[in-house]
């Protein structure tokens, strides 16, 4: 039974605020992912840098998924050509936390009237999401082409412009009552129901997770980035090295680093995390910092949500009540969990990997029985 049936059938406040999910995911458009390695040749062809992600037309996503096939490095782990699931950073993270670590969650959204959108209510459904505050449209849902590399590098090319979302307005307190954490992406296309999402938030006493996204976004809109971190209401900022780097480029090529950007990060948010690939992660709180190094024995297939599965073991960790180094440490095994095959799903496999990982650590393991 979900909040909104709750309100309807007339019942107290104390009844929603007892279902609410603990941390909360706004990603406006339901997203689906078509992930396949491929060979460089493709990746010569597609406009726009490697690792990064930029949007394209329907028209372009079509001829991308129609040449896969031709192209595919299929492996003897993964050998179907192409695997689709629900995707976005922001439904990642919350499947993951959902799936892996048993924490109560739920999106909030909008998915179209389409085979698609209906694939992506059931798999974060079936992964244990609270989809009540999931909207359905009449319209497209979003999907995105996720392109990795023969080395687990991920070039993605999602097309978000036809597709069907949440606008601001249609937010509601009853969306965020009872929850502690809102997680959300930074995306300029989403800059006005983000804005709306944070204020609610606010209201509700629910604390605010934002992701930089991509170093194009970064780089391409971060005037208003800029702007919404230095309003102090994001209490957690995740980047990783590459948006790091664009998010003080433009102060001087020296100041251009991690360090830098986990310091700026810190003035405006109570905890700031750079994530550093193979090399770790750097967090501060405060005036606590710490380097943790990535996990050593995470053998990288696909790169495609090693950030967003960072970040449902660090929140993970603050749900648990862990220091700021055991958070990073639990980001880096469920981290390191996901690029272990092809897409931003953990497999079952992996996430039994993953709480070995853990106990070797002496980290706290999720109720997995729950």
């Amino acid at each position: 039974m979900g909040a909104e049936t709750l309100v309807k059938n007339g019942e107290g406040r104390v009844l929603v605020e007892a279902k609410a999910p603990i941390i909360l995911g706004l990603q406006p458009a339901a997203l689906i992912d078509h992930v396949a390695r491929v060979d460089w040749s493709l990746l010569d062809q597609i406009p726009g840098e490697r690792g990064g992600s930029i949007p394209v037309a329907m028209e372009e996503l079509e001829h991308i998924l129609s040449e896969l096939k031709k192209h595919s490095l299929a492996s003897v782990d993964d050998p179907s050509p192409v695997k689709t699931i629900a995707g976005g950073s922001v439904a990642n993270t919350i499947r993951g936390l959902s799936s892996g670590f048993r924490v109560s969650c739920g999106m909030i959204g909008v998915y179209g009237d389409d085979e698609q959108g209906q694939l992506f209510a059931t798999n974060m459904d079936i992964s244990g999401v609270n989809i009540s505050r999931l909207r359905k449209k009449k319209g497209l849902t979003a999907q995105c082409v996720c392109l990795v590399d023969a080395f687990g590098n991920r070039t993605m090319r999602p097309c978000l412009s036809t597709a069907v979302k949440v606008e601001g307005d249609e937010l509601t307190r009853e969306d965020f009552t009872g929850s502690k954490w809102l997680v959300m992406r930074y995306g300029i296309f989403n800059l006005e129901v983000i804005q709306a999402a944070i204020r609610i938030a606010k209201q509700e006493g629910v604390s605010v997770s934002l992701d930089l996204a991509s170093f194009e976004m970064v780089r391409n809109f971060r005037v208003p980035l800029l702007q919404l971190l230095e309003r102090g209401d994001i209490d957690l900022c995740f980047a990783n090295e590459d948006e790091a780097t664009e998010l003080l480029r433009p102060w001087g090529e020296q100041n251009a680093d991690p360090e830098a950007a986990l310091d700026y990060l810190s003035k405006h948010c109570r905890w700031a995390v750079v994530t550093l690939g193979p090399k770790g992660c750097l967090a501060k709180h405060g005036q606590e910092i710490v380097r943790v190094p990535a996990i050593g024995k995470a053998k990288a297939v696909d790169a495609t949500g090693a950030g967003d599965l960072f970040a449902s073991g660090f929140l993970y960790g603050l749900v648990k009540g862990l220091s700021l180094e055991e958070c990073c440490k639990v980001g880096s095994c469920s981290g390191g969990s996901v690029i272990r095959s092809l897409g931003g799903e953990v497999t079952p496999e992996n996430w039994q990997w993953m709480y070995k990982q853990m106990q070797i650590k002496g980290l706290p393991l999720p109720d997995i029985h729950n």
